[in-house]
């Protein structure tokens, strides 16, 4: 069985975890795959949007027990390098250009977790459980952290963190590690309205946004951000796509982004 399935639907590719006999845990051939397919996406000129899924009951349950196993006997260096290839991942989806939706069909625990967070959007079947579990085992969630604590927040993420305790999509909801909650009937449509959304901005503008939001969030408003975020936006008022959309929208007419929409 292929334990990561790529999709491409037009301009929409979606990247679904298939490993449900272990509630998609994660091993280092699925990290290295998970690399592999953002990297490819976030290159792809044809794809406007990634929408990350899961099979199954759970979408994803952190490490996988049999890796875990292997791990233990691991030495410094190679859990290094182990831990390195989990950062890069979560890094890749992160930065990946490409607005990336989480289609949270069920349970996130441990790793899983910082999937969801690396991810633009989040929407949660309401029936989903979600979990920072690794002090129960001796660890903490080192790789996933910067990840979790932007998405949860920081007072929320230090609860979780630190009491391991099991928190409902409800709570994941009010925290905003999640941006929306809706019946297992409506997940889809949820899931659609997002990506029907990043359809109709820009491409370029999106990719910059990503980028304005990673590297001025967190700034000291001082002399150096006033200056590059006036860069930033005359840089984009003077791209192809940004003439373009304004002279679409003064002109009211569609521009080429929304061409498929006639």
């Amino acid at each position: 069985m292929t334990s990561l399935l790529i999709a491409r639907d037009g301009p929409v590719a979606t990247v679904t975890l298939n490993r449900p006999e272990v509630r998609n845990a994660f091993d280092d051939a699925l990290i290295a795959a998970l690399t592999e397919a953002f990297a490819e996406l976030g290159g792809d000129g044809q794809i406007r949007v990634v929408v990350l899924a899961a099979s199954g009951k759970a979408f994803c349950a952190g490490a996988d027990l049999a890796w875990m196993r292997r791990m233990a006997d691991y030495t410094h260096a190679e859990n290094l390098a182990d831990a390195t290839a989990l950062a890069t991942m979560l890094r890749t989806i992160h930065e990946c250009p490409k607005p990336v939706v989480a289609r949270v069909q069920g349970d996130v625990f441990a790793g899983g977790m910082g999937l969801v967070a690396a991810s633009d959007i989040a929407v949660a079947v309401d029936s989903a459980r979600f979990c920072l579990s690794e002090v129960k085992l001796g660890l903490i969630p080192a790789t996933i952290a910067p990840y979790v604590i932007a998405a949860l927040g920081p007072r929320a993420a230090q609860r979780f963190v630190l009491t391991a305790e099991v928190f409902s999509a409800e709570t994941a909801a009010r925290t905003g590690f999640v941006h929306e909650i809706a019946g297992a009937e409506a997940l889809d449509a949820a899931v659609a309205r997002y990506v029907q959304a990043f359809l109709n901005a820009s491409p370029a503008a999106l990719a910059a946004g990503k980028r304005l939001l990673r590297e001025a969030g967190g700034r000291a408003v001082d002399d150096a951000l006033v200056a590059d975020t006036a860069r930033r936006i005359a840089d984009i008022r003077a791209s192809h796509e940004g003439r373009e959309g304004v002279q679409s929208f003064l002109n009211k007419t569609k521009p080429s982004w929304l061409a498929g929409d006639q």
